[in-house]
């Protein structure tokens, strides 16, 4: 009979049901979150793309025994488990291979991929070749919602300094969340505050994955039936342009080598994404000279990148990780600097149309954020919901493209300022 008993002991010891049941309810915590953003992408449609992975990361990095979450390190590169064992002395100092033997594949990838800052500019690339600045240049005065949307990321800034729980270096991480750019949020983060990595990047990818609900619940808050009817095609005809741009396809080719050499005069520090950017877009806009590299990037390349960055990004997202103090506050920070973005593109529609006779859609302002092109997307059926002919999808690009520039020139200058602060 002890025999028996002794197998049966040794089977249940085996399984991770013994782990999870001393854990007490903190993984069924963990699993929950990943079931209900695997919901979120599967049956609501909130950019499945994303969503999906860094949900099924979430679900196979919290299963005790499994090996498949990422360890965090802290500033000196020491790595611990949950139960405070030294699991590596300064991972800096090992090999990939020794990453992977001791610690398990998702830290090889994400110590690879991610901790090295590989990933960010690949992606931006990728993101480059997708995006057409054409909407844009047509309407430059609407870039400036771009810039404004960018308010929310100093706005937090200042608030999580002041808080005096977070360092001006981790503020700004904190901060570049309301950019709602992934991979510029992540690159910041590597910069400036390495150890909040995971946090960061979960927050970040959350809240992009989320626009859907974030942006009608601000626009809900701030804007009124009569703002959100504003049909920008009835003010061009009242208001036409003076200027139209002539020889589109030369200005659309210039302008990634422009603004690519501005920037690196004047942030050098954003080169590395606004560099990749406009490299992606440049061979997009060259056109069948460069048709291969642009399809390469843009599929192939992109997609791959998506995969293991949405994997890496939910395998962060353990029990040790996830469930303290440092990430709720990131977590609550994210949101208001989410928010707080929108609402600053928002508030800039509302001031500009109190000065001209050319209303403007505060949804294009909602669009400042770069998470493109879902916010216009988001902001478009909103703006349908009201008047079914009353189409803002090419008005919010040119806020949505500009906020893409507009996030990673931030993260330069944050970068520029602080990198080597000692404060």
């Amino acid at each position: 009979m002890d025999a028996l008993y002794n197998i049966l002991d040794n089977l249940y010891h085996m399984t991770a049901f013994s782990d999870i049941i001393a854990a007490n309810g903190t993984f069924i915590i963990m699993y929950l979150l990943a079931f209900v953003l695997l919901y979120l992408g599967i049956v609501k449609h909130f950019e499945p793309l994303l969503l999906i992975p860094i949900a099924f990361g979430v679900l196979i990095a919290n299963f005790p025994g499994g090996e498949m979450g990422v360890y965090q390190a802290d500033e000196a590169g020491c790595i611990r488990d949950a139960a405070g064992n030294v699991l590596a002395e300064n991972i800096w100092e090992m090999s990939l291979p020794a990453i992977a033997h001791e610690l398990g594949l998702m830290n090889f990838l994400y110590y690879m991929l991610i901790k090295t800052g590989f990933l960010p500019p690949v992606i931006f690339m990728g993101v480059g070749a997708l995006t057409d600045f054409g909407p844009m240049l047509r309407n430059l005065k609407l870039a400036i919602f771009g810039a404004a949307a960018q308010l929310g990321i100093f706005a937090v800034l200042l608030v999580a300094v002041g808080s005096g729980f977070f360092t001006i270096k981790e503020a700004a991480a904190l901060g570049i969340i309301g950019g709602a750019d992934g991979p510029t949020a992540i690159f910041t983060t590597i910069k400036l505050a390495p150890h909040l990595l995971a946090p960061i990047a979960i927050a970040a990818y959350s809240y992009m994955a989320l626009v859907p609900v974030i942006i009608p619940l601000v626009v809900k808050l701030l804007c009124s039936k009569k703002e959100l009817m504003i049909n920008m095609k009835e003010q061009d005809k009242l208001f036409p342009p003076k200027n139209k741009m002539k020889n589109e396809k030369i200005i659309k080719i210039i302008f990634p080598i422009a603004v690519t050499t501005i920037v690196a005069l004047l942030v050098p520090s954003a080169v590395s994404l606004i560099g990749m950017l406009m490299f992606g877009n440049l061979l997009k806009e060259i056109g069948s000279d460069t048709a291969r590299l642009f399809d390469t990037i843009s599929n192939a390349v992109m997609n791959t990148c998506t995969v293991f960055l949405g994997l890496c990004v939910g395998a962060t997202m353990t029990v040790q990780a996830f469930l303290n103090w440092t990430t709720i506050g990131i977590v609550v920070g994210g949101f208001f600097a989410f928010g707080l973005s929108i609402a600053s593109g928002i508030c800039m529609v509302k001031v500009w149309n109190c000065f001209s006779k050319k209303k403007i859609n505060p949804l294009i302002g909602a669009t400042g954020l770069s998470a493109v092109p879902m916010a216009s997307r988001v902001c478009n059926l909103i703006s349908t919901q009201y008047d079914p002919k009353n189409h803002v999808l090419n008005y919010c690009m040119s806020s949505n493209v500009a906020g893409v520039i507009g996030s990673a020139v931030a993260a330069g200058v944050l970068i520029s300022f602080l990198q080597n602060t000692t404060f």
